[in-house]
């Protein structure tokens, strides 16, 4: 193993999109491997030809690029201990699968879908192990020619790993301690298929780890049973001096009610539980994601984070240097985290006030196009940074700054009940007459010009102004009135003013 050398990895089946909580598995494997300066590794685990997916990989790696989450290696960059793809590795595997049953650690098993039925049938809680095994067909009750004989013919056969009863195996878990499970609860689980001539997850990824000198193996809850396994079978091998240390993360929960949060819990509550849009090949479903939905990658990393962890301060809102700079395994929970969506929204609508407003107007400019709008890059910073306080997503910015790019067709009849007096539209022809004068039309001056007007005629400013905004925006929102006729012209406002004037009607 490499000397002092952290490596992590991440490990994605590739049978549909990256759910997100395999984001935040990928999230902490990465904030410890940059804490402790090792090598972050992508690996597709794809032994289960039944579930692949095509585009499914192409979605994971796309994913991680919209993230800002980079890998060291993988297979879409390389690197030394490749391939990265376990389909790919397939020579490698059937070396080992050799090794153990040499070691009479694994044995070969031909029993058929048919034949296990009827075993589960006719044994409650059936499970393949020490206790059934020799009344089933494999190569510890046949002799070494029919299993040959059998092999020769073609039969279909399975490799299972050899679990003794009755032995205490113990997991130092980095999250959870010492944990000990007695190896006869557990079952000779299949490890290989001659069907495919590929190794199921449980022999490949120790095979993979080992190789390619996983030094930490962090992943979620769910695949705590299957440890003391991939403890036994490191023992088997003799590599128990380069076992990588275990960390099972706590699971992400519904945010209503219990249980591991779902892609149903995402529909029925309206959030997205994929980093991006998922279209599935086969019904064509397309479900949304989070990038679609609007949300920043750093927001989302960032609510992820604490998740399941905490920095140990009251810091919520932290950028990815102090996520790595704080980060441990050791200040991870131990339950599960109630997955709280609106904390999302929160933390999406905090980023983008931190964002510089030339970022965000990139991201709302295609918004803009969509409604047949060019505007010059200026103006949409402008714009953006006046009303971004207001939103949580960047697609909601048109709502609050359509009246910058477009005049209003109609008026809130609300507004119009309460905002436009009798007197209003004598008010707002004299507003024009003293704006036209205006030669320096920015805020400030406007702003000084016009109440002095409103005082020196005695008016009311509520209801010069109030009348003022929903001529010019439509209804009765918007930010500060100067700061929107700088911004739309002298020209345009007195032209919204006039046509306020001829179209109000209470």
């Amino acid at each position: 193993m490499s000397a002092n050398k952290v490596r992590v990895r991440f490990a994605p089946s590739p049978t549909g999109p990256l759910h997100i909580g395999g984001v935040r598995t990928a999230l902490y494997n990465y904030l410890f491997t940059k804490k402790h300066g090792g090598d972050f590794i992508l690996r597709i685990e794809d032994t289960d030809s039944n579930r692949f997916v095509p585009g499914a990989e192409d979605y994971i790696i796309e994913s991680f690029s919209w993230l800002g989450l980079t890998f060291d290696e993988g297979p879409h960059i390389g690197g030394n201990y490749g391939p990265y793809r376990q389909s790919e590795r397939k020579d490698i595997y059937k070396k080992y699968v050799d090794i153990l049953l040499e070691k009479n650690a694994a044995y070969i098993a031909f029993d058929t879908p048919e034949e296990l039925e009827a075993k589960r049938n006719e044994i409650p809680n059936y499970q393949y192990d020490a206790s059934t095994r020799g009344q089933m067909r494999n190569s510890l009750t046949l002799s070494k020619e029919e299993v040959k004989s059998l092999i020769e013919q073609g039969h279909q056969y399975v490799v299972r790993f050899k679990i003794e009863p009755d032995k205490d195996i113990v997991v130092n878990d980095l999250i959870r301690g010492e944990v000990v499970i007695n190896s006869s609860v557990l079952d000779d689980k299949v490890i290989y298929k001659s069907a495919d001539q590929l190794p199921t997850y449980h022999l490949a990824n120790i095979v993979d780890d080992h190789l390619m000198e996983i030094t930490h193996v962090i992943r979620g809850e769910e695949w705590l049973p299957s440890a003391p396994l991939h403890v036994s079978i490191y023992k088997a091998f003799g590599w128990e001096d380069t076992m990588p240390r275990f960390a099972h993360l706590p699971l992400l929960l519904k945010p209503e009610g219990n249980g591991k949060l779902s892609k149903r819990d995402g529909d029925r509550l309206g959030f997205p539980v994929f980093p991006l849009e998922w279209k599935d090949p086969k019904t064509g479903d397309v479900s949304t994601g989070y990038r679609e939905s609007g949300y920043l990658p750093d927001a989302v990393l960032n609510f992820l984070a604490l998740l399941g962890w905490n920095p140990g301060n009251d810091h919520e809102i932290m950028p990815m240097s102090e996520m790595i700079e704080s980060f441990s395994l050791e200040r991870c929970s131990k339950s599960g985290a109630k997955f709280d969506y609106e904390k999302g929204k929160w933390f999406n609508h905090q980023y983008i006030q931190m964002k510089p407003n030339s970022e965000i107007a990139e991201l709302f400019k295609p918004y803009l196009l969509e409604k047949g709008i060019k505007a010059e890059n200026s103006l949409v910073e402008k714009v953006v940074g006046l009303v971004k306080e207001r939103v949580s997503f960047v697609r909601e910015l048109w709502e609050q700054a359509s009246f910058f790019f477009v005049a209003p067709d109609n008026y809130d009849e609300k507004s119009v009940k309460k905002r436009w007096k009798d007197d209003s539209p004598q008010q707002m022809v004299e507003l024009i007459e003293v704006l036209n004068g205006i030669k320096d039309f920015s805020a400030h001056n406007q702003e000084q010009i016009v109440m002095g007007w409103i005082q020196s005629k005695g008016y009311s400013v509520g209801v010069v102004m109030n009348a003022f905004r929903l001529a010019i925006v439509g209804e009765s929102k918007g930010p500060h009135m100067f700061d929107i006729t700088e911004i739309i012209g002298k020209e345009e406002t007195i032209r919204r003013l006039n046509r306020a004037i001829a179209d109000i009607k209470k």
